[in-house]
This record gives structure tokens, C-alpha cells and sequence, in this order.
């Protein structure tokens, strides 16, 4: 059973706990998400951890078959997905996904999330049809990054943050979802998971080197999150970058479309080499909050190289005569 499955989910009206599953909101190859309502008819967000390459639901049935050869990956996995709920449950911050209760039933894992009323980034950016704003990118990624940086104080990496994993509330704050694969890797003893991560968002060091993961692995994902607000697509995954870059920076791409700091905030976020990103929330946050410049920036625009140039050239010493007037093209006024 290699191959991923069709698992049915658990059907309408069925009870789990003290809950009773509304309809499904959303579906992978990982679990699914339910929503449900509480004793109290509140309405909560209900994950359950069935990976469809391992196990197989078939209609009518409330326990996943798991072949004997796929059980030890399975409790393993079940078992870190547990632990993700026992972790998460510990945050509580306005920008991060609220984890009320986990449990064990149906020889599987559930977890159980505060319902938020909303759209993904990435439903957000499809929907616009165009790129997004200077200032909603700059809003939304500082409110983003306060819930990041509450994630990483509590020894946590998200790593695989995405516009899919980017939900936007109602009134337009952000929120952290689905840590699918968060890991306790900034600490020895962390719990390890097999690699899962998205392509085109996840750092060079998901791939290869990954002793090499750490808050900049996150900031790498941002940035991508980031450069898909302005081009409505993922970056070229950083595997296939390492061997060949084609990856336009965004200095390049959106010159006079946003300031020359966001976008080399964004391509900062995006070098390949792990010690050249920001290595903290906070050091990106300042960025964004324009208290500080980026640690690296990108090769301005021909325009912009040709000014500084010009200003080099007409620059004088002290005491010297002026420099002779530069000759404009037609049409064109002298600065």
C-alpha cells in the first residue's frame, strides 16, 4: 500500500467524543479537517491524522485498515502528530491556530482547533487577480510574524509555511495554520518526523543538510510567501535552484511597483545560503517595520545603477569647480 488511497472521511452527524461532525472542510493525502460542533453547539475545526499512503477507510467504516507492514509508521506517526497537539495546545497568541483539545479514538488521532471564519492567502491572492497592495503585505506579514515568533520561543519550527497554510480572517488578520510539519528541532531531544514540506516554499535545507534547519528555514518560506503575493505563483523549488537559479529577484521583477526595501526584504528571505536570511522573526520584522534595511540586498534596476552613477560623476570635493552639466536625451529633464 504505497500508493496514496481515496479515504472516505467520517460522514455527516457522526459522533466523535462529545462532538458531532458537521461536513468536511478540507482533505489531503496527510488527514482531513471536519467541521463540528462542541456539546455546546460552538462550532470547532476537527484534524484527524490519516495518512493515505499508510492506512485506508473504506465507506461505512469508522477504523482505518493499516496493513501489518505499514504499523510501525503509522503509531509513529500518530505519535508525533499526538505530541504536535500536546505542543501547540501549550500557544495561545491571536495569530496562530488555536488548539482547544486532542484525543485518541477510532485507532487514530484527533485535534481539535477554535473554527475561524475566512479565506487562505492563496484564495485571497486568486481571487484578487492581480498583486496584492504594499501596505496589506506589509500588514499582514508583521501580524504574521508576532504569532512566528510566539511559535519559535516555544522551541517549535513550522516549516512548511505557504499561502495555503495562511488563513485570513474575516476582519483581515492572519493566522498560522496546519502544523503538519512542525518539529521540536531547535532543541536535541526534538521529535523528528520524515520530511514533508511544499516545493517552491520550503529552504534549501528541507532537501538536503537538514541539521541545517531553523527559524531562517522558516524565514525562507515567508519570503516565498511573500514573492507569491506579487507573481501569484511559487518560487522555483530551491532544489532545482541550487542547481540552476532561475528565480527573477524581486528587485528585478517589481521595480517601481513597490519600494526598493520590500523587495529586497523579500529576496534576503530567499537566499539560498542559510546564514545570508534574516536568522530571527524579529530581525525580518524590523525589516518590514522599515527600522532596518535588509542584511542583503539585491543588484538595483539599470535605471537606479545609471542615477547613482550620475550622482558619483557630478559629485565634486570641496573647492573643486563644478563638474560640466551631463547632456540629457531628448525629451528627458536634467535631475
Amino acid at each position: 500500500m504505497s500508493t496514496q488511497q481515496a479515504n472516505q472521511p467520517l460522514p455527516e452527524g457522526f459522533r466523535l467524543e462529545t462532538y458531532t461532525i458537521l461536513k468536511v472542510l478540507a482533505s489531503g493525502g496527510f488527514s482531513f479537517v471536519y467541521l463540528a460542533h462542541d456539546e455546546n453547539e460552538t462550532p470547532v475545526a476537527i484534524k484527524e491524522y490519516l495518512p493515505a499512503t499508510l492506512a485506508l477507510r473504506t465507506s461505512g467504516e469508522a477504523v482505518p485498515a493499516v496493513p501489518d507492514v505499514n504499523l510501525p509508521i503509522f503509531r509513529y506517526g500518530m505519535k508525533c502528530f499526538f505530541e504536535e497537539g500536546r505542543a501547540l495546545a501549550t500557544l495561545s497568541h491571536p495569530n496562530v491556530v488555536r488548539v482547544t483539545n486532542f484525543f485518541r479514538a477510532n485507532e487514530t488521532v484527533y485535534m481539535v482547533m477554535r473554527y475561524e471564519r475566512g479565506r487562505t492567502l492563496q484564495e485571497h491572492i486568486h481571487a484578487r487577480r492581480g498583486p496584492l497592495s504594499e501596505s496589506w503585505i506589509r500588514r499582514t506579514f508583521i501580524q504574521l510574524l508576532h504569532g512566528l515568533r510566539e511559535v519559535h520561543s516555544h522551541k517549535l519550527l513550522h516549516l512548511d509555511i505557504k499561502p495555503g497554510n495562511i488563513y485570513v480572517r474575516n476582519d483581515g488578520s492572519p493566522l498560522l495554520i496546519d502544523f503538519g510539519a512542525a518539529r521540536e528541532t531547535l532543541t536535541a531531544e526534538g521529535t523528528q518526523l520524515p520530511p514533508m514540506y511544499t516545493p517552491g516554499f520550503a529552504s534549501p535545507e528541507h532537501y538536503a543538510n537538514r541539521e541545517n534547519l531553523g527559524p531562517w528555514s522558516d524565514m525562507y518560506s515567508v519570503g516565498a510567501a511573500m514573492y507569491a503575493c506579487l507573481s501569484a505563483e511559487a518560487p522555483q523549488p530551491a532544489n532545482r535552484r541550487l542547481l540552476e537559479d532561475n528565480v527573477e529577484p524581486a528587485r528585478k521583477a517589481w521595480s517601481g511597483k513597490y519600494t526598493s526595501k520590500l523587495l529586497d526584504t523579500i529576496d534576503w528571505c530567499l537566499r539560498l545560503n542559510h546564514l545570508e536570511r534574516p536568522q530571527s522573526v524579529l530581525e525580518l520584522q524590523k525589516a518590514l517595520l522599515g527600522k532596518s534595511d535588509p542584511a542583503h540586498k539585491g543588484e538595483a534596476p539599470l535605471l537606479d545603477q545609471l542615477k547613482g552613477l550620475l550622482t558619483r560623476f557630478t559629485r565634486r570635493p570641496e573647492g573643486e569647480d563644478p563638474a560640466p552639466k551631463v547632456a540629457a536625451e531628448p525629451g528627458t529633464p536634467v535631475k
